[in-house]
């Protein structure tokens, strides 16, 4: 399967008009188009309801998970009813399988990589800011323990690793994503990972486990010049 992957259009009508020509290519590059988080800019519906109208033209079956901007007025669940309704996969701690490849995903959250994780300790604040993080990967673990296929492709908005974020502040690393969600993937097993939020961040790396992550923010896709925007995989 050939898979195309982007993140992060944040949709208004003069963002699109820059990738729509290109974007329409995407049914001849790919068999599936994932879109990793940040689908609209403030998470309205009248964003989601203009980019469905872009989505339904390309003619190819999508993959999806919401990202923090999608968050931003409250309106997901209506975002994601309008996305299924449109049928696109939405994946929230979810698995779907397709000609023989799994795809599993959530959105994840913040909270740091590595020996740098925050942990659940001392106020009862910093406890439920790492509790929201312990349930995203938890909805992974959910996803990925659905699926029974052997090539498995993990879709997350949040870094799950320090390395595709490397080129953003140092200050902010904590703010990008958090490595519980690769320590997921590491125990199910997968053939690659994809995430945007990190605009700034690095194209590539690798979890732990040596299984390949990929950081499809259109930022990166654009400054990287390439002629599509989206990456394409073959799992």
């Amino acid at each position: 399967m050939r898979i195309a992957a982007v993140a992060d259009l944040h949709y208004t009508p003069q963002s699109y008009d820059k990738i729509r020509e290109p974007m329409m290519r995407v049914r001849d590059d790919a068999d599936v188009l994932v879109l990793a988080g940040d689908l609209t800019n403030y998470g309205r519906i009248s964003e989601m309801d203009s980019l469905l109208t872009m989505l339904v033209r390309l003619r190819i079956p999508i993959v999806a998970v919401l990202g923090n901007h999608d968050f931003e007025s409250g309106q997901q669940d209506e975002l994601h009813k309008m996305m299924t309704g449109e049928g696109i996969k939405v994946l929230d701690g979810s698995g779907y399988e397709r000609a023989g490849v799994g795809f599993a995903g959530t959105k994840g959250f913040l909270g740091g990589f590595g020996r740098g994780t925050l942990t659940a300790f001392g106020e009862p604040e910093v406890k439920s800011f790492v509790q929201v993080s312990v349930d995203e990967a938890m909805k992974l673990e959910r996803a990925m323990s659905q699926l029974r296929t052997e090539r498995r492709v993990v879709v997350v908005h949040y870094a799950p690793i320090s390395a595709t974020v490397q080129g953003e502040p140092l200050e902010i690393y904590p703010y990008l994503g958090n490595s519980r969600l690769s320590e997921v993937v590491d125990r199910h097993g997968a053939n690659l990972m994809l995430h945007g939020h990190a605009h700034h961040g690095s194209p590539d790396g690798k979890t732990t486990g040596g299984i390949p992550v990929h950081n499809v923010a259109l930022p990166i896709l654009q400054a990287s010049g390439v002629t599509t925007p989206y990456r394409l995989f073959d799992v």
